[in-house]
């Protein structure tokens, strides 16, 4: 169990889609980190646009299937400057009972390609205020406020604008209580400057996930990371690797981490127009493969259901203690 030291303004146990507030303990069956569409690669000027009869015409059935299945929640991943589209997502959410959440921040990965100019020239301070006025007022003139903060690093060295953001995502936190998810991936020095800024600006590794850590092979920084209490997003679940992931479950539980894991496909609904990069393995394969393996439903349930909750729930999380 976690202290938090220091509280929000919003209620605990809240979670933000694109419909309202919803209790973190009704999310259901949850894919933490997929893409209903985007426009991932094109100039950072044309993603917002899409085909929408066509869009919605892919994407509605297939999330409809997803509900048949049990799915009830998806965290939409989408950032915006590469294809975010809050009032598209309502329109899903609407037509398909799937309750879906999107995100502010700044995706800083790719090259930078998706990084608008006057994030260089902004501070910290300046891009967290822009963030904040989204979490309070609205996404693009809408009313859809975002359920939680997307960043991203490059690989190798982080660069100056890839620690700028994530000291803004922190800023944001402090004065919202959404959490961080930034896409990491098989990147330790990264991992390293997030925990350091974390400790240095007073947020609890909790507030904190790190995505794609399924890149990463090196279990003992997994493991000593989220120890720390922050969120192991392992999202590359497909139909090819389910008994990697049924072998990286029972690590975590071996561990005595499975609080702490968050599975997903990190699939796309409508890649910049293309085919649906399926994001169904998790309810068709790898819940009935879990069963057959012996994983309780207790075990399920923290890993599809409760983990996502607890991880996305709207607080300010400060430094405290870890109980014993």
């Amino acid at each position: 169990m976690f202290i938090f030291i220091g509280g929000s303004k919003n209620n605990n146990g809240v979670i933000q889609t694109v419909q309202g507030p919803v209790g973190s303990d009704t999310l259901g069956v949850t894919l933490s980190h997929e893409h209903l569409f985007s426009n991932f690669g094109l100039p950072i000027n044309e993603t917002s646009t899409y085909d929408e009869t066509r869009l919605l015409a892919q994407v509605i059935p297939y999330l409809t299937m997803l509900h048949s299945q049990g799915v009830r929640t998806i965290f939409d991943y989408t950032a915006s400057h590469f294809g975010r589209r809050a009032d598209l997502l309502k329109a899903i959410s609407d037509s398909t009972g799937i309750s879906i959440v999107t995100n502010t921040g700044i995706y800083g990965a790719a090259d930078d390609r998706h990084i608008p100019k006057y994030a260089y020239d902004a501070s910290a301070m300046e891009l967290a205020r822009r963030w904040i006025t989204e979490a309070n007022n609205g996404i693009d003139g809408t009313s859809i406020l975002p359920g939680f903060i997307k960043l991203a690093f490059d690989q190798g060295p982080p660069s100056q604008i890839d620690r700028k953001l994530f000291e803004a995502g922190l800023l944001t936190h402090l004065e919202t209580g959404l959490t961080i998810a930034v896409h990491t991936g098989d990147n330790p020095d990264a991992v390293h400057l997030q925990l350091d800024l974390l400790n240095k600006y007073g947020v609890h590794p909790s507030a904190w996930i790190w995505t794609h850590a399924n890149l990463h092979d090196d279990f003992e920084l997994l493991f000593e990371v989220a120890d720390h209490g922050a969120w192991i997003s392992m999202d590359g679940v497909n139909h090819e690797n389910i008994e990697q992931y049924l072998e990286y479950i029972q690590r975590f539980k071996d561990a005595d981490l499975l609080d702490r894991l968050l599975l997903s496909h990190d699939g796309n609904g409508y890649p910049a127009g293309g085919d649906i990069r399926p994001f169904e393995a998790i309810p068709k394969e790898l819940i009935p493969s879990m069963r057959s393996h012996g994983f309780s439903e207790s075990v399920i349930d923290q890993l599809l259901v409760k983990n996502a909750g607890e991880a996305y729930a709207i607080r300010v999380r400060r430094t405290g203690e870890r109980e014993n």
